[in-house]
């Protein structure tokens, strides 16, 4: 039996850098920790920026119990690597898309689209979209280098 399709995670926030490690001890001496790019973002949202697991789901555009195992994943890396001396590689497959903020004049509903796929209201399908702010550089990560369709906040798959 297959498990349920990969569903994408929305990542804000792309490393900076891609290893850390213990001092003093050569990269090819020491065994690795791998933390996805979503297992990073998790912990910026959870740790670094305080947020409870629902809003930080939310952002990520997954449900609470999957960030619940996102972060639990992450944690016990982490944990890992610090315990025992391994280095973190932050790794995996994203794709940077660019989004804008809609705001339907006719129900309210706001959504985050890509502009090519902004040609109408996800809920009422009214076809005189505004838009409420700027791009913003978001990105989609898909892990094992599966694409996953294009999904768009609002729109139900």
């Amino acid at each position: 039996m297959a498990g349920r399709p990969f569903r994408c995670r929305r990542i804000t926030s792309e490393a900076v850098v891609k290893y850390f490690k213990p001092r003093g001890i050569p990269l090819f001496e020491l065994e690795e920790v791998s933390l996805s790019p979503d297992e990073l973002d998790a912990i910026r949202l959870a740790d670094f920026d305080g947020l409870y697991q629902a809003d930080a789901a939310e952002k990520m555009d997954i449900s609470r119990q999957t960030f619940g195992n996102i972060i639990s994943s992450a944690h016990k890396k982490v944990a890992d690597a610090l315990l025992n001396g391994k280095a973190i590689c932050i790794e995996g497959n994203y794709e940077k898309i660019l989004l804008e903020r809609f705001e339907c004049p006719q129900c309210g509903f706001r959504w985050d689209s890509s502009i090519a796929n902004a040609e109408k209201c996800p809920q009422c399908e009214n076809k005189n979209a505004i838009i409420r702010s700027e791009l913003q550089n978001e990105w989609q990560y898909t892990p094992g280098g599966y694409g996953c369709r294009k999904r768009h906040r609002g729109e139900k798959f």
